[in-house]
């Protein structure tokens, strides 16, 4: 055969080897990998700079599957060339404690670079990656140097492209030109319930020409060499991204092909040997790739084995004639810390608001760890988030520390995992708390990735005040204390603001701080008992109460204390930043907080009520919102709210009757 007739088979192995897997899971979407297979394996052989010997080489081209549910497509492309995906892995397509679940999970499999599957992350994700490639490389890189020097693809769907996401990051991106994103448009004009007709009818090239964006379009998706072209024209271009639309039939080959029914079923016994039919190998045994073809991939692999030996070349000559700058380089993409305690770190103290504190701790932080790189969502005087002298990052100026996400809130979370899952940097990005509920799905692929995304919440309760009750959350540190893997400090100073910073950069997964608008009094927080999640703020002899409480509350209840002290009664408080902290400490830990003998506990929090019940009990009383707040100053809505120092002594008093 010659080079053609190698990739024709090449593409005719991934698509049977898909539509198998499909068929034997009795589940999954086969339509997109028959429709893509062509132009996906092109990239994979000819275009994409990898290494499968070596999934997590740092210059390697990063390639994403938006539409996640054509995730076989990508498990096909991995197995084939030598990722370490079994044909038995692939037979166990959906399947409990499989290496290939229904859409790619980071973590899970190896050669997936993000976790995709709800629709429009992932793109909004690979412009987290550009950023981060422009970012390192204009750090990193000298004259004759590019060690830092790859590409990121994404595949993306009408449905991606239908999602408010994709036009959020995809805006940013062309304002950013960032000339290193190129995205492959699958144009099958099919969705779930039929034509995009019933819903999607815009010129998506004369949007993306609007963002800024270089568009080119290729008629045929069977034709890889205009594939190759569009690539090549793609990467010519060094001022914007590229958007390639590939007109695609969903289902190419099968019995069904170019209808909405391919999209998410199987395509049935029958309907698999129509397909292998129209491919010329109805007689080909299930789960098998003809030998010549398996030799094309390994030869594939040889070559793009010496990709990385060439890169390794230049980075031992950058070594040896910038060995200060390499030792950086290896210190950014191994994730080394420098040691983040010492006096200055919890020195930040005083009457003042936690976002203040915070402020000042990411300034002191980002002096000691230059790989701190984010922003926030238009919001950063507010949130106190710019790390000061950093520049912004802009087109021109991508060594600029500080991001200008724009009022992007749900992007700019997807576009922070793209950043921590790409390596190299440790983001932070910032909004007020409230608006989580726009960012909660990109933090919920957060927590299932494992993503160390440090999220900066502030105006984090009824202080907010004026604004009412639209910016004011109620339910929202309930939600997010909800979330596996998602760490949540709400700290009570600057002591305990710092302890959170230092977990988050430790933390193998997300952090959020919750931090207060209006300002607190110091108190005597303890270091030690923040880092642990809760700890004894103030205590009696032999206590008969506990009194709870996180952030803002912490000072009420021990001015409540001193009431109730007053009366002869005894009593312990308990700060307790962080509930995933604590609950991971030693149960003798955890009985030395909170001694079980102890029923009489009242715990006090500006939010939602119920996630307390855990550490009251049933004989406890919880004293929060489960209503919407108001608009007014925070001190009278707190007033109002009952949230006086009187009030939660008269509360807790209730408890000894």
């Amino acid at each position: 055969m010659n080079d053609k007739d190698k990739l024709q088979a090449a593409i005719r192995a991934v698509r049977v080897l898909s539509i198998e897997a499909v068929q034997a899971a009795n589940s999954g979407h086969p339509g997109m990998p028959l429709g893509a297979a062509p132009f996906a394996t092109e990239l994979f052989a000819n275009h994409l700079k990898h290494n499968p010997k070596n999934p997590s080489w740092d210059n390697r081209d990063r390639f994403v599957l938006s539409a996640g549910h054509g995730s076989m497509l990508l498990y096909s492309l991995l197995h084939l060339f030598g990722y370490g995906l079994t044909l038995d892995d692939l037979k166990a397509f959906r399947q409990w404690d499989s290496k290939t679940p229904g859409h790619p999970e980071y973590g899970h499999t190896v050669g997936v670079e993000t976790t995709t599957g709800p629709l429009g992350q992932g793109i909004a994700s690979a412009v987290g990656m550009a950023m981060a490639e422009a970012h390192l490389a204009a750090i990193h890189n000298e004259d004759g140097f590019p060690i830092v020097d790859h590409y990121t693809y994404a595949l993306v769907g009408d449905g991606c492209l239908m999602e408010g996401i994709s036009s959020e990051a995809s805006s940013l991106a062309g304002h950013l030109k960032l000339h290193k994103l190129i995205v492959l448009y699958d144009s099958n004009d099919i969705t779930i319930e039929g034509s995009t007709n019933l819903a999607f009818t815009e010129d998506v090239l004369k949007r993306y020409e609007a963002y800024g964006w270089h568009v080119q379009e290729v008629e045929n998706g069977e034709d890889t060499e205009a594939v190759a072209k569009a690539i090549q024209a793609a990467k010519a271009n060094g001022d914007k991204p590229s958007f390639i639309k590939i007109n695609t039939v969903i289902g190419f080959g099968s019995p069904e092909a170019g209808s909405a029914s391919t999209h998410g079923s199987p395509l049935g016994d029958a309907g698999v040997l129509f397909t292998k039919k129209t491919f010329g190998i109805e007689d080909q045994e299930a789960f098998t790739v003809p030998t010549e073809t398996m030799d094309w991939f390994a030869d594939q692999k040889k070559t793009l084995e010496g990709l990385e030996n060439d890169w390794n070349d230049l980075f031992s000559r950058y070594k040896e004639k910038f060995p200060e700058k390499a030792k950086a380089y290896e210190a950014a993409m191994s994730g080394e810390l420098p040691d983040l305690d010492d006096e200055t770190l919890y020195g930040f103290v005083g009457k003042a608001a936690t976002r203040k504190l915070s402020g000042q701790v990411l300034n002191h932080l980002a002096t000691k760890l230059p790989a701190l790189f984010g922003g926030s969502a238009d919001l950063a005087p507010s949130n106190n988030s710019e790390i000061k002298g950093g520049s912004s990052f802009q087109a021109g100026n991508y060594e600029g520390r500080n991001i200008h996400f724009g009022v992007r809130e749900f992007a700019m979370a997807a576009m922070a995992n793209g950043m921590a899952v790409h390596g190299g940097i440790r983001p932070y990005v910032a909004t007020f708390f409230v608006f989580t509920d726009y960012m909660k799905a990109a933090m919920r692929l957060s927590a299932l990735m494992k993503a160390p995304v440090i999220y900066i919440l502030t105006h984090d309760s009824i202080g907010v005040g004026e604004d009412g009750p639209t910016h004011e959350p109620i339910e929202h540190l309930a939600m997010l204390r909800s979330l596996p893997g998602m760490t949540v400090f709400r700290p009570a100073d600057g002591r305990e603001t710092a302890v959170a910073y230092r977990y988050a950069l430790e933390n193998n997964g997300p952090t959020c701080l919750v931090l207060t608008r209006q300002d607190l009094p110091e108190i005597d927080s303890k270091v030690d008992g923040a880092k642990k999640g809760a700890y004894v703020l103030s205590d009696d002899d032999d206590p008969e109460l506990l009194l709870l409480a996180t952030g803002s509350e912490v000072s009420l209840i021990l001015e409540a204390a001193t009431l109730l002290r007053a009366e002869g009664k005894k009593v312990r408080v308990v700060s307790m930043p962080s509930f995933e902290v604590f609950e991971a400490q030693s149960d003798e830990y955890k009985e030395s907080v909170l001694p079980a003998a102890i029923e009489k506990r009242m715990a006090v929090e500006a939010a939602a009520t119920m996630p307390w019940y855990r550490y009251v009990g049933l004989k406890g009383k919880v004293h929060g919102i489960d209503r919407f707040g108001a608009s007014a100053p925070g001190a009278r809505i707190f007033k109002e709210l009952g949230f006086t120092p009187e009030n939660i002594a008269s509360e807790a008093r209730s408890l000894f009757e």
